[in-house]
């Protein structure tokens, strides 16, 4: 049965990721559900998460590299955000952690629903001003350090705040928001998958099965999107988000 639950889980993740984003909602719970605990559930989560990022990069590198001055200074970004993500997610157990997964949880749920708008309402807030998006560039390398560090430590959601920042920074081209989106998602995890293999923080076993299920389930989807409405998929990922987030808070709190 955890066989087929993981795989499963990693399989319906795996599809949700490749037509709406949002398939942490279910890997997560999936791997808490198999006796993972907290912390290293998450852990494997990110795990299970990182090949769909760096094939999605590769597949966008040749609009990833149109932008090639950003790549230097935003992969650093990645790689000092996502290390240090992952090195608080280490240094809390696994009952600090319970009381934190509610509002992680709900933070990322809100920015799944609501990224589209934050998004175009900092893009018509930047528009024709650059250089007042944020007083000097190195303040927006300190908000994506920031932004990547919250992604090291809790994945979900991740995708939907870098969205918001890139139209903070002014760019504008929907593909290379997508490729660097995707790009600095597999750096953090890349990072922090690395800090938590050393630190013997990941469920390889549970996390393979997720892992093999998300690489059928985001070629099956990508084969057969056109057979599923967007916008049915991702109020049906808005609404288990919500029920999960007020489950996790009954089970915090309660």
């Amino acid at each position: 049965m955890e066989i087929i639950l993981l795989f499963s889980a990693g399989l319906i993740a795996g599809a949700v990721n490749s037509l709406a984003g949002g398939g942490s909602f279910i890997a997560f719970p999936a791997l808490l559900l198999a006796g993972v605990p907290v912390v290293v559930a998450n852990a494997t989560n990110t795990f299970a998460a990182w090949p769909g990022y760096v094939s999605g990069a590769v597949g966008y590198w040749s609009h990833i590299r149109d932008n090639r001055r950003l790549l230097l200074p935003y992969s650093i970004a990645a790689l000092i955000g996502g290390y240090l993500g992952a090195e608080l997610l280490l240094r809390v157990s696994d009952a600090q952690f319970s009381v934190v997964v509610p509002w992680l949880m709900g933070v990322a749920v809100f920015l799944f629903a609501f990224g589209g708008r934050i998004s175009q309402r900092m893009a018509r807030m930047t528009k024709g001003r650059k250089r007042t998006a944020l007083l000097v560039s190195g303040g927006l390398l300190v908000l994506l350090t920031l932004i990547c560090l919250y992604g090291g430590f809790f994945n979900a959601g991740l995708g939907i705040v870098l969205l918001a920042f890139f139209a903070l920074a002014g760019l504008k081209n929907i593909h290379a928001l997508n490729g660097l989106k995707l790009l600095l998602s597999g750096i953090v995890a890349s990072v922090a998958v690395l800090r938590f293999a050393l630190e013997g923080s990941i469920a390889w076993y549970e996390g393979s099965l997720v892992f093999a299920g998300a690489l059928v389930g985001g070629y099956l989807a990508a084969r057969l999107a056109h057979l599923i409405p967007a916008p049915t998929l991702r109020m049906a990922i808005i609404i288990y988000g919500i029920v999960l987030t007020l489950v996790f808070f009954w089970r915090a709190y309660v």
